[in-house]
């Protein structure tokens, strides 16, 4: 018998959240432990939904367990976390059925709970071996993981949502407002609070597994507002009032440009980037988006570009325009799919990690209309190219 659908969604969901192998990582480095998870537990099951097993335990995502047979159940039951640093001298538990049957010696586990009080589930970590997992250090590390965990998954499930709200074009009028709000205040707020605490703490002396949670939250929490931000340009583009572009009369673009192609530089040491930049003359331009634009633009050509070929990035103007290419190698895209490239939630098979939402060229689109031009697409047997043009004159 296959899972609810319920629960299906709960493992893709986790799944999906880039953060969650990094912490099961740290939760095996922390602790010394071989297996670490994040389990859906409801009354009737126990589903593995993220998994790290250095011990062969043998369960993958949407495995399952007999809910009754884990402590994870008492969990459930009590809200409150477990942990044992040698079974066998554990008055409380050298006794208990679970740790006989699976073979454990060390096991931690605290509770994720959902902002609403939904109890998700737990991360839990367990070993053959003995391991001390009961320092206090040890249990808040946890729960910051926990937690961590929980707001993803919140976040999951609230852009979910929203892209099936997006999709009844009956509601638009009434999403316009209330989709907005929720994105800048509701899901800002609270990611902004987490980056400027993940601030304050660099100045305290942390562990070397403290430093590295430090910068898990913080990468997490910048990474997360790029997401709120490119669906509030969604929501924007799509709802109604367009892009807010900030155009400047005489706008510097080479600079930014070489910033955004530094940072890929930076974040992507494993590729080449080659960068043919003409001198330009101050421009009719926000200089901001047609970063973002190039930014979009180097994110697709990473994600769908042949790995073992340059990038190249292509600036200049023209008599009449300026035009911006980032060009990668690869087979050539089909014209049915080039055609539909710049559709929002369009997510074609990825040659790396990380998706993302589908958002990236639509944005980059409305971008380029909102400068008075154009963003195409080329394709042929060896590369595939984009073109932002725009013309000289003020928009």
């Amino acid at each position: 018998m296959g899972l609810p659908l319920e629960i299906e969604m709960d493992v893709a969901t986790i799944e999906h959240i880039d953060a969650v192998p990094a912490i099961l990582n740290l939760a095996c480095e922390a602790t010394g432990m071989g297996f670490a998870a994040v389990a859906r537990v409801t009354q009737d099951r126990w589903v593995a939904c993220g998994v790290l097993d250095k011990i062969g335990f043998g369960l993958k995502p949407g495995g399952e367990l007999v809910v009754g047979t884990t402590i994870c159940d008492e969990i459930r039951r009590s809200g409150k976390a477990v942990t044992i640093d040698h079974v066998s001298e554990d008055a409380a538990f050298c006794s208990h059925p679970t740790p006989a049957m699976y073979g454990l010696q060390s096991y931690i586990s605290v509770p994720l709970f959902l902002r609403n009080g939904e109890f998700f589930g737990t991360l839990c970590a367990i070993d053959p071996n003995p391991h001390r997992v009961s320092e206090p250090q040890t249990v808040r590390a946890f729960e910051l993981w926990a937690e961590l965990i929980a707001f993803h998954i919140e976040a999951q499930r609230q852009l979910a949502a929203t892209a099936i709200e997006l999709r009844n074009e009956r509601q638009v009028a009434e999403l316009r407002e209330q989709f907005i709000a929720v994105l800048g205040h509701d899901l800002r707020s609270p990611l902004t609070a987490i980056g400027s605490g993940a601030k304050m703490l660099q100045e305290e002396q942390l562990t070397t597994p403290g430093r590295s949670v430090l910068k898990m939250v913080s990468d997490s929490a910048t990474r997360s507002l790029g997401i709120v931000d490119t669906v509030l340009d969604f929501a924007r583009a799509r709802l109604g009032g367009g892009l807010a572009l900030q155009t400047q009369p005489g706008a510097e673009l080479r600079p930014v440009l070489e910033q955004v192609i530094a940072e890929s530089r930076s974040t992507h040491p494993d590729r080449e980037f080659r960068a043919h930049l003409a001198e330009l003359p101050p421009l009719p331009a926000d200089s901001g988006r047609v970063a973002q634009l190039l930014s979009n633009l180097l994110g697709n050509a990473l994600r769908h570009g042949a790995p073992e070929g340059p990038i190249d990035i292509h600036a200049k103007v023209t008599a009449s325009h300026f035009e911006l290419s980032v060009t990668n190698p690869g087979p050539a895209v089909p014209a049915e799919l080039l055609g539909q490239a710049f559709k929002p939630f369009l997510r074609g098979k990825p040659r790396t990690r990380g998706n993302g939402l589908g958002l990236g060229l639509y944005i980059s689109q409305e971008i380029a209309k909102g400068h008075g031009g154009t963003l195409t697409a080329q394709s042929t047997g060896g590369e595939t190219r984009f073109t932002f043009s725009m013309p000289l004159a003020v928009h």
